[in-house]
C-alpha cells in the first residue's frame, strides 16, 4: 500500500482534484507567457538614424538593396545629387559613412514602444537585447535551484503563494522600470518567482492524484504553456506598448495570488516532514470536498503512516550528486541530463527570435504555438506505444536536422515551415523529457537527479539567446549550433534503458537489475 491507495480510497480523482488542476491551469496560463514576453516587449522596430529637422532621408543615410535605409550608419556629408536620382544605390560607392549622431528614428507601425526603441537598444547596443533574455533565465536557473530546496523544507503551498505574489509585484514593476539596468533586475526576480510557481504547482497538481493517472494529468497541466503562448500573440497584438502588455501580463497573477491561499498543502509532504495530525486534517477536507466525508473519517494518524511507511523510509536517507556517479546510475546521469539541456537551448533559440521570420510576428507566434498541439499528441502515443527512448531520440534528433536544412535553405516560406514543425518537436520533447526522467531514477534519488537534470535544462536556455550572438560573425552558426547540439544529445539517449512498461524503480539495485535486462525494448513492446 501506498499514498495513492490512501488517495483512492477517498475519492482518487475526485470533485477537489478537478478544482485543483483547473485554479493552477488557469494561473498556468499567466504565468507560462513570461517565458516568452521579451519577443514583444523587446521586438526590434524598422530603425535608421535620426536626421534633426529633415523628413527626405536620401542624402543622408545611405540605403540597402531593398532601397531601405540601412540601421546603423550615415554618410559624413550629405549627398543631396542622391534627391534626383530613382535609385538611391547610384553613386554611393566610396562614400564616407559614421555611425549615428543623433540616435535613431524609428518605425511604429508593427510596435509602438518596445524596450529596444526607449533605450535603443540597436547597433552597437543591440547585444543588451540578449542579455536581457539571458538575466531573466539566469533568475529561472537560480530560482530552480533556491526555491526547490526551499519547497522541500517550507511546503509546496507556502512557496508557491510567495512566488506568485512575487512575480505578481516584480512583473508589474518591469513596467515601470526607468532604465534597463532596472529593468534587467526586476526581470532576474521575475524569472526567480517563475520556477517557484512551475515547480510548486507540479507538486501540489501531482501530489494529489493517483499513480495510474498522473500521466494525463501531467499533460493536461504542460497544456497551459502552449495556451499562454496563444493567448500572449492576441495580447501582444492589441496592446502594442511593451510597458501596457508587460502590466497587462503581470496584473491578472495577484488573481491567482489571490485564490492560491484555498489549495491545502500536500498531505504527502506533511507526513514525511512528521506533521501527520495536519495531513489528517487536510486529507479529511479533501475527502468532504470529494463526497467521500465517512471514508476520511476513518483515517487516522497510524492508517497514514502504514500507507507511507515505504515513503518515509527512503526519505531518511539525503543523497546528493555524488551517488549518481558513484553508483551503477552512473550511465543515466552521464548519457541523460545532456538531453534536457539540448531541448531547453534549441527550443528557447528558435522560439526567442520570430523576427528573423517575413511574417508578422504576432502570426509566428500564434502558429508556433499551435503546432504544438499535433505535436505533443503524436508525441503522447508515440511513448505510450513505440517506448520512451525512441520517441526520445526521434524529437531530439528530427526536429535538430530540420533546423540544419532550415539553415541551408534560403526560400523563405520552406524555412519558416521547418522552423514551426522543428518549434512543436521541441516542445512535444520537454513532455517526453520530464516523464523519462522521472522514470529513469530511483525513489530514494529522484529528486536529486530530476534537480540537477533541471540545473543543466536552465543552463541550455540561459546560453540560447547569448548564441544568437555569434550571427556578428557567422550568420549561420547560431542555427548549425541549435540543430548540432539536439542530434549530439540525441545519440546519448541509445545508452538509456526503456521504461515503458516497467514498475518504477525504488532503489538503485532496481535500475540496475532493469539495465541488464536482455532486450528491454521488445519486452516493454510485447506487454
Amino acid at each position: 500500500m501506498g499514498f495513492s491507495d490512501l488517495l483512492d480510497s477517498i475519492g482518487g480523482l475526485g470533485r477537489f482534484q478537478f478544482i485543483n488542476i483547473t485554479l493552477l491551469f488557469f494561473a498556468g496560463v499567466l504565468v507560462g507567457s513570461h517565458q516568452v514576453l521579451q519577443n514583444f516587449t523587446a521586438a526590434v522596430p524598422e530603425h535608421h538614424c535620426k536626421i534633426p529637422n529633415m523628413t527626405i532621408v536620401y542624402p543622408f543615410i545611405p540605403h540597402d538593396q531593398n532601397n531601405k535605409p540601412v540601421s546603423c550608419l550615415q554618410f559624413k556629408e550629405p549627398q543631396w545629387h542622391l534627391i534626383f536620382s530613382n535609385s538611391s544605390l547610384t553613386n554611393t560607392t566610396g562614400l564616407e559613412t559614421e555611425t549615428c549622431r543623433h540616435g535613431w528614428t524609428y518605425k511604429r507601425q508593427e510596435f509602438t514602444e518596445t524596450i529596444v526603441s526607449e533605450w535603443d537598444l540597436v547597433c552597437d547596443m543591440k547585444h543588451l537585447r540578449h542579455t536581457s533574455q539571458t538575466i531573466y533565465m539566469i533568475g529561472v536557473l537560480v530560482g530552480a535551484i533556491i526555491l526547490g530546496s526551499l519547497s522541500d523544507k517550507f511546503g509546496r503551498r507556502t512557496l508557491l503563494i510567495w512566488s506568485y505574489l512575487q512575480l505578481a509585484v516584480a512583473g508589474t514593476s518591469t513596467a515601470f522600470s526607468p532604465s534597463y539596468s532596472v529593468y534587467c533586475f526586476l526581470r532576474f526576480l521575475a524569472g526567480f518567482a517563475v520556477s517557484g510557481v512551475l515547480l510548486n504547482s507540479l507538486s501540489l497538481n501531482l501530489e494529489w492524484i493517483p499513480i495510474r493517472s498522473r500521466t494525463i494529468f501531467g499533460a493536461v497541466f504542460t497544456a497551459c504553456f502552449t495556451l499562454s503562448q496563444i493567448v500572449l500573440a492576441g495580447t501582444a497584438f492589441a496592446i502594442q506598448d511593451w510597458r501596457k502588455l508587460q502590466i497587462a501580463q503581470s496584473v491578472p497573477i495577484f488573481v491567482a495570488f489571490i485564490y492560491s491561499w484555498w489549495f491545502p498543502e500536500s498531505a504527502r509532504w506533511l507526513a514525511l516532514n512528521k506533521k501527520p495530525d495536519q495531513a489528517i486534517q487536510i486529507i479529511k477536507k479533501v475527502s468532504r470536498i470529494n463526497g467521500r466525508a465517512k471514508e476520511g473519517e476513518a483515517i487516522t494518524a497510524e492508517v497514514l503512516l502504514m500507507h507511507m511507511q515505504k515513503e518515509i523510509q527512503v526519505s531518511k536517507k539525503a543523497y546528493t550528486v555524488y551517488d549518481l556517479f558513484a553508483t551503477p546510475l552512473r550511465r543515466i546521469f552521464v548519457c541523460h541530463p545532456l538531453p534536457r539541456c539540448a531541448t531547453s537551448f534549441s527550443y528557447f533559440g528558435l522560439i526567442m527570435d520570430l523576427q528573423k521570420f517575413t511574417l508578422s510576428v504576432y502570426l509566428v507566434q500564434l502558429i508556433f504555438a499551435l503546432i504544438e498541439i499535433p505535436c505533443k499528441t503524436v508525441s503522447s502515443l508515440m511513448m505510450m506505444f513505440l517506448g520512451r527512448r525512441f520517441t526520445q531520440k526521434s524529437v531530439l534528433m528530427v526536429p535538430g536536422c530540420l533546423v540544419l536544412l532550415f539553415v541551408s535553405l534560403f526560400l523563405q516560406t520552406v524555412r519558416t515551415t521547418l522552423a514551426v514543425i522543428a518549434k512543436g518537436l521541441f516542445a512535444s520533447c520537454f513532455k517526453c523529457v520530464y516523464m523519462y526522467t522521472s522514470e529513469l531514477y530511483p525513489t530514494i534519488i529522484r529528486q536529486t537527479g530530476i534537480g540537477f537534470a533541471s540545473t543543466l535544462a536552465s543552463v541550455g536556455s540561459m546560453t540560447a539567446p547569448l548564441v544568437m550572438m555569434l550571427e556578428d560573425y557567422f550568420s549561420s552558426l547560431p542555427g548549425l549550433t541549435y540543430g548540432l547540439f539536439p542530434i549530439i544529445a540525441g545519440c546519448f539517449v541509445f545508452f538509456l534503458p526503456e521504461t515503458l512498461n516497467v514498475p518504477l524503480p525504488d532503489t538503485i539495485d532496481d535500475v540496475e537489475a532493469q539495465q541488464y535486462q536482455p532486450k528491454p525494448e521488445k519486452t516493454a513492446g510485447k506487454k
